[in-house]
Parts: C-alpha cells; sequence; structure tokens
C-alpha cells in the first residue's frame, strides 16, 4: 500500500465559512502563518483553491513555496484561464524555485455559469474534451527536447519549445469529478483522481470506475485516489456532535442572508458530484460510521462539502476505512480553518499515520 499523505487548503485571509468576512483581501501575515503551522503539523499537500472571484493560485502558492520547507502546494487550474504552454512554463518554475513541490489540480469547470464569467461557453463535454488536450500539451512540453507543433481540436501551435523544465522532468496532475468523461480522462492520464467524500459504497465503486479506465488506456499504473472531507471533531463523541449542530446553524443562516457559499433558493447544481452530494443526502443525515450529509444540503453542495463527525478516534476510523479501499490521499479542511487545521494537525494526523502503520505498514 502507498504512503497514505494529508493534503489541506491555504486561506489568504481569516474569513471562513462560519464567521464569514465580505471583501477580505489577502492578509499576509495570516497567509504565512497559516502555511507554516500546516508546515509543522506535518501536512503533505495544500491546495490553492481558484474561482472567478477569487485571488491568483500561482501568486499565493509562490508565496507559500517561499516561506515553508516541507509541504506542496497543489494549483487549482481552470484550462479556459490559461494558454496550455504557458501554464506549462508557470508550473515549471514554480516547481524549479520549490525544489519540486507543485501539484496542478485541473477543474474542466462544472458549472456554465460560471465558466461564462471568465469568457468561457464550451458544453460540459467540450470543456472536458479541452482538458484532455491541454493535459497531453504539458506532459509533451515538459519532455520535449526538441520543438514541436500541435494541431488539435482546441488547441493549435507551431514551432513551440520550453527550455523550463520541471526539477523531476514531471509534474503530477490532478483531476476531479464524478462524470463519465471526468472517470475516462483522469483514469486515462492523471497521476491523481480527486474525489468528494461519499459513502464507502459509492467510493469503491468510483475507484474501480477510474481503476477500469486506467487500464482500458493501457496504463500499468493507476492514479492515486484523493478523497475529501470536512471533520467536525471535539474530544468524545458528544462534544462533536454539538459543534456539528452548531456548525450547521451558522452554515444555514449564513445562507439564508446571502453570505453562504451557495446563494439562497440556489437552482439544483449542474455538476454531477454536487448532484450526487444531494441525492445520498436524502437517503439519512448519517451515512457509514460518521459521514454527515446536512452540511451538504446546507451549502447546495457547493464544493467539498461532507461532513466527517465524532470524537478523535471515531473520525480516525472513519479515515481508515477510506485508506483501506485505496484512498492514499487524504483531504481534511473543517469550516474553521485554521483552528481546524492545527487540530487535526495535533489529534487526527498523528494518530492516522500511527494506525496506517499498524494495520497496512
Amino acid at each position: 500500500m502507498a504512503t497514505t499523505e494529508f493534503i489541506s487548503v491555504t486561506f489568504p485571509n481569516a474569513s471562513h465559512e462560519l464567521k464569514p468576512i465580505p471583501g477580505a483581501g489577502v492578509d499576509v501575515d495570516f497567509l504565512v502563518r497559516y502555511a507554516r503551522a500546516l508546515d509543522d503539523y506535518g501536512y503533505n499537500y495544500t491546495l490553492i483553491p481558484y474561482g472567478s472571484t477569487g485571488f491568483d493560485p500561482f501568486t499565493l502558492g509562490a508565496t507559500i513555496l517561499a516561506k515553508t520547507k516541507k509541504i506542496k502546494i497543489i494549483i487549482a487550474l481552470r484550462p479556459n484561464t490559461l494558454y496550455p504552454t504557458v501554464a506549462a512554463k508557470a508550473l515549471a518554475t514554480l516547481d524549479q524555485l520549490s525544489g519540486g513541490r507543485v501539484v496542478v489540480h485541473f477543474i474542466a469547470g462544472g458549472s456554465d455559469a460560471e465558466q461564462a464569467k471568465e469568457g468561457d461557453f464550451l458544453t460540459k463535454d467540450q470543456r472536458y474534451g479541452r482538458l484532455e488536450e491541454y493535459i497531453k500539451i504539458l506532459r509533451r512540453t515538459w519532455s520535449s527536447k526538441e520543438p514541436f507543433d500541435w494541431s488539435g481540436t482546441y488547441y493549435t501551435f507551431k514551432n513551440f519549445h520550453s527550455d523550463v523544465v520541471p526539477k523531476d522532468k514531471n509534474i503530477p496532475v490532478s483531476v476531479g469529478g464524478s462524470s463519465e468523461e471526468a472517470y475516462r480522462i483522469g483514469g486515462s492520464l492523471a497521476d491523481i483522481f480527486g474525489l468528494w467524500g461519499e459513502p464507502l459504497k459509492e467510493t469503491k465503486q468510483q475507484i474501480s470506475r477510474i481503476y477500469t479506465e486506467a487500464e482500458k488506456a493501457g496504463r500499468t499504473d493507476k492514479p492515486r485516489i484523493w478523497v475529501t472531507f470536512r471533520p467536525i471533531t471535539a474530544e468524545t463523541d458528544d462534544l462533536a456532535w454539538a459543534k456539528a449542530h452548531k456548525t450547521l446553524d451558522a452554515l444555514t443562516q449564513h445562507t439564508a442572508n446571502g453570505l453562504g457559499k451557495s446563494a439562497p433558493n440556489a437552482p439544483e447544481p449542474q455538476n454531477v458530484g454536487s448532484q450526487r452530494l444531494l441525492d445520498i443526502a436524502k437517503r439519512g443525515e448519517v451515512q457509514d460510521r460518521a459521514l454527515w450529509y446536512p452540511t451538504v444540503t446546507a451549502t447546495n453542495a457547493r464544493g467539498a462539502s461532507t461532513a466527517l463527525v465524532g470524537s478523535y478516534d471515531t473520525v480516525v476510523e472513519s479515515l481508515l476505512d477510506y485508506v483501506e479501499l485505496g484512498a492514499d490521499l487524504i483531504s481534511i479542511r473543517g469550516y474553521d480553518n485554521f483552528n481546524d487545521a492545527v487540530e487535526y494537525g495535533t489529534h487526527i494526523l498523528p494518530k492516522t499515520r500511527e494506525e496506517i502503520g499498524k494495520r497496512f505498514g
């Protein structure tokens, strides 16, 4: 079994879903303190998210890399926002500067309205076709010693060559999603495939689909599986559940007041991943050991939103269930971003690693 690694998310200011600060700018001291805390507590990666209204992940990522020693950054990238030859050089530059601490996570685009905000009017299938071409161009750029031409459906250029190559001649590519096209492209091309936290049965089915696509593509390896959760934890199960209901109250109130991640009375999300979460939520509030779904409905499944609720031991056991399925990249981030990251680093990461060593080592 591959080594299990942990992913967090770095935020540029103290705003979070329980206490949003509308219009908050970059707080450099907070950003650096947050990134260094993740480094110190032993997180392996931190995701730098992308949104049409948000900060530039490359710039934030460069700052984090300059202020940390070990943690790797995962740059979230939408293909419509940066030409692939430019992205290949930008990523490779960061990778050289950091000594090989860069991963790229691709977002094909799950919402027509969000994509249109930045001039992207392709259909969902076309967006996935473009993503497939984009990844191939990146890999060709990083591996080609000679200039090459490209004539594809979405990109055409002649005689391109880059003198900027990643430290290890490649940068890990991550793809996420829950649609058939996501499984096909991620299974055939990605180093990492990202999933949102679904029940064990559904997660196992998704992993099987990804591996099937990898095999169909003739791969001799498989993508690493990344699963994301939003743990709500405390010293005991009772304390954790009390905390969970306070969290839910805050999320519900902020959504109603227009301060949540989803607008009040928003239509059902267009992306398959969010639709799957909402469908599962209809089956009951708690799935498996501790997977809690009211946070999904409270936010209209806007992004990763399934919580794991319980004591530190309960959450550790829940994570181990997914490790046993084959998830060796575990993303955990809370609703009180900084404090939850410290809590996980203190109580969840060490215990989970210890138990993995005992059971799977």
